[in-house]
């Protein structure tokens, strides 16, 4: 490995390593749209299978984190979910200045769906290695059972967009702890 390349994966391995879970942050610091745009684009360099490019991206910021909040409520109200966790829920995406939500469209058969979906995760990833790079708290939360369809919507989705993430983003008040990893199991096969 000459010393650029080694160079560029000492960078890579320390956003890898660094990159925390974090939902501590300046709820008053909002993250500017074109950084989230920066990040989006980003997102988009994922492994994609087939090029169907297949992701979706709505920014909410303001009064529409409240709005999300009160549809995936009303759902999980709808389905008999603990009122403490359907209160809870109403209020929990005013944490972060910015909260992404994340889809994936489906494919034209259900292998082009999970390989979407595949590529979406991946793009995910991208785009919170990017937000660590620029300094930013993330955290990948998943939607409330049964609100795909209702968040979608909210968002401008096409319909049946699975959403795969919605990533809370923020300018980080504090520092996240370090979570112990086991080591890799690798196998390695030559016969």
């Amino acid at each position: 490995m000459d010393d650029s390349a080694a160079r560029d994966y000492d960078v890579l391995a320390r956003i890898v390593r660094t990159r925390r879970t974090n939902l501590v942050v300046d709820r008053e610091r909002p993250v500017g749209g074109e950084v989230v745009d920066e990040l989006c684009e980003l997102a988009t360099w994922a492994p994609n299978h087939k090029r169907t490019w297949p992701w979706r991206f709505a920014h909410l910021t303001g009064d529409a984190r409240a709005r999300l909040g009160a549809v995936c409520a009303d759902v999980m109200a709808t389905r008999g979910e603990d009122e403490a966790r359907v209160t809870k829920t109403r209020g929990k995406f005013l944490r972060a200045p910015s909260v992404l939500v994340v889809g994936s469209v489906p494919g034209d058969s259900p292998l082009r769906t999970a390989e979407n979906r595949d590529t979406v995760s991946a793009a995910v990833q991208n785009l919170l290695l990017a937000a660590t790079a620029r300094g930013l708290a993330s955290y990948w939360s998943s939607c409330p059972k049964g609100a795909e369809s209702v968040v979608a919507d909210l968002c401008g989705f096409p319909a049946d967009t699975a959403v795969v993430a919605i990533v809370y983003l923020g300018h980080p008040a504090s520092t996240a702890n370090d979570v112990p990893r086991p080591p890799a199991e690798v196998r390695h096969i030559t016969d």
